[in-house]
C-alpha cells in the first residue's frame, strides 16, 4: 500500500524570535505534519564589509544568542527544535527544500531589502513552492492602512493622523503544541560570543525576559510620567527600554499595545501613556517607509534630488566613534554606546547631529556604526531616522541641527552623565590633519 509523504513545512525565523503572537508559526502548525524551525546566521554579518563597520557587533550578537537559546527552549517544550545554520538564508532554505521535500515556507514580513530579495529568489528557483508571508513586525496589516503603500505620506505627522485611531488586532496566544521536525536535521549549537562584559544586565535576550520586563514596566507607575522622563540619558526606569526585545521580535508591538491599554484601564490615561503609543507609531511609520522605498533607504541622497555637501575625514569619524571629540556630551554618549550597546533616544539625536553638522561627514557612516553597536538595531528605524536627521528623508523641515552645549545644559545640567562616561575630553582641536592628510600647523 502507498502512503503519502507527510507535508513538510519550514518556518523561517528572522525578526520574530518568539512563539507568542506569531501567525507564521500558528498557521504552519495547523497546515503541516512536520516542520523545520529555521534561523539563518550569515557569517558575512560579522565582517567589516562597508563604511568601516560590521553589521553585527558583540552586544547584539550576545542578545541574539540569548534570544535563540530561549526560542529553542520554548520550541522543545511544545514539540519542536530550532535549527540554526550559519549560511545566507537563500542557500540554507534552498538546501532544506531540496533535501527534505519542503513544500511550503512560512515567515513574517519585514522592511529588510535582503529578506524580500530572498523570497523573490525562492519564488524564481522553486515555482511550485508555497510561500506564506504574514504580518508580525508592525501594528497594522498592510490591508488595514487607509491608503495604498505607494501613497504612504512623505512625513510622519500626516501618517499618524490617518492611522492613530485605527483598531489594532489583538495579539495571538502562543501554541500549546507543535509538529515535530524531520530526523537528522543539520544543527549548529549556539556558542557564547567573544563579547565584552555586559554593562546593562537588565537587557537579556529572549521571549521570557521580554514578557518579564513588559510586566514589570507596566506594574509600576513609570508609564504615567513617561513623557517627562523619556529624554533622560541614563536612568533605567525613565523610558520603557522595550526596544531590544521589539527589534529582535521577542515581543510584538501588538502585545505592547495590549499591555498599555490594560494599564490605561487600570491606572488611567494621560499624555504620557499616549506618548508611548505615539512613539510606537513613529516606529511603525519607518517600517512602512522602508517597505515602500526599499534600497533607497541606504542611498547617500536618500529620497532627495540633491546630494549632501560632505567630505570624509577619517580622523573625525574615528574621534566621533571613540568619543574623543571637542563635545563632552557627544563623547559620553559614544562611550556608553561602545561599552553597552545602548544609547538613549536623546543621545542618538545628539551624536547624529554632531556627525552630520559639526563633523560634516556622510550620514551613512553613522548609521552603519549604529547598526554594528546597537542591541536594538532595526533596519527601518535606524536608517530611516538617520535619513530624517540628515535632511535626506522624511523630515519636511530638512536637516536637524542641535546646539550641543544647550542640549548638555538642559539634559545633563549637573554633568553626572558626562562624568560617568568620562566625556570630558582633552581634545582641543577637531582636526590634526586636513582633508588631504597634511598636518595642520599650530
Amino acid at each position: 500500500m502507498h502512503y503519502p509523504s507527510p507535508k513538510i513545512g519550514l518556518v523561517w525565523f528572522n525578526h520574530d524570535l518568539r512563539l507568542d503572537d506569531n501567525a507564521a508559526v500558528l498557521n504552519a502548525a495547523s497546515d503541516c505534519e512536520q516542520l523545520i524551525y529555521l534561523y539563518c546566521l550569515d557569517p558575512a554579518l560579522e565582517l567589516p564589509v562597508y563604511f568601516q563597520c560590521r553589521r553585527l557587533g558583540p552586544h547584539r550578537k550576545r542578545f541574539l544568542n540569548e534570544s535563540l537559546r530561549d526560542l529553542d527552549k520554548s520550541l522543545k517544550k511544545t514539540g519542536g527544535r530550532l535549527t540554526i545554520l550559519k549560511k545566507p538564508a537563500l542557500i540554507a532554505i534552498s538546501d532544506l527544500i531540496e533535501d527534505y521535500g519542503v513544500s511550503v515556507v512560512y515567515c513574517h514580513r519585514s522592511g529588510s531589502v535582503e529578506e524580500q530579495s530572498t523570497l523573490r529568489e525562492l519564488n524564481r528557483s522553486f515555482p511550485k513552492l508555497d510561500i506564506q508571508v504574514h504580518e508580525g513586525f508592525t501594528l497594522f496589516d498592510e490591508a488595514a492602512l487607509p491608503f495604498p503603500l505607494a501613497w504612504l505620506p512623505p512625513s510622519f505627522t500626516p501618517f499618524r493622523k490617518q492611522v492613530e485611531a485605527l483598531d489594532i488586532t489583538p495579539p495571538l496566544d502562543a501554541p500549546q503544541s507543535l509538529p515535530s521536525s524531520p530526523s537528522q536535521l543539520p544543527f549548529t549549537p549556539i556558542r557564547e560570543p567573544d563579547a565584552p562584559p555586559q554593562e546593562v544586565p537588565e537587557f537579556i535576550g529572549g521571549e521570557r525576559a521580554a514578557q518579564r520586563h513588559l510586566h514589570r514596566y507596566f506594574s509600576g507607575n513609570a508609564a504615567s510620567d513617561y513623557k517627562n522622563t523619556r529624554n533622560s540619558f541614563d536612568t533605567w526606569a525613565h523610558s520603557t527600554k522595550l526596544s531590544p526585545w521589539l527589534a529582535h521580535g521577542n515581543l510584538s508591538a501588538r502585545r505592547i499595545i495590549q499591555a498599555l491599554n490594560d494599564y490605561e484601564h487600570r491606572v488611567g490615561k494621560n499624555e504620557s501613556t499616549y506618548w508611548i503609543y505615539f512613539e510606537l507609531l513613529w516606529r511603525e511609520y519607518f517600517q512602512w517607509y522602508a517597505r515602500k522605498h526599499g534600497a533607497r533607504l541606504f542611498h547617500f541622497r536618500g529620497l532627495k534630488q540633491s546630494t549632501p555637501n560632505t567630505s570624509f575625514y577619517a580622523e573625525r569619524f574615528c574621534k566621533w566613534r571613540e568619543g574623543t571629540t571637542p563635545w563632552p556630551i557627544v563623547n559620553a554618549c559614544m562611550r556608553q554606546l561602545k561599552h553597552t550597546g545602548y544609547l538613549s533616544n536623546r543621545g542618538r539625536q545628539l551624536v547624529a547631529s554632531c556627525l552630520v553638522n559639526e563633523l560634516q561627514l556622510d550620514w551613512r557612516y553613522g548609521a552603519a556604526y549604529f547598526e554594528e553597536q546597537l542591541i536594538d538595531f532595526d533596519v527601518a528605524s535606524n536608517w530611516g531616522n538617520w535619513q530624517y536627521l540628515a535632511g535626506v528623508g522624511a523630515d519636511p523641515r530638512g536637516q536637524r541641527h542641535f546646539d550641543l552645549e544647550k542640549q548638555q545644559q538642559r539634559y545633563d545640567p549637573t554633568g553626572t552623565f558626562t562624568r560617568t562616561w568620562a566625556g570630558e575630553s582633552p581634545c582641543a582641536a577637531l582636526d590634526s590633519l586636513d582633508a588631504a592628510g597634511w598636518p595642520r600647523s599650530g
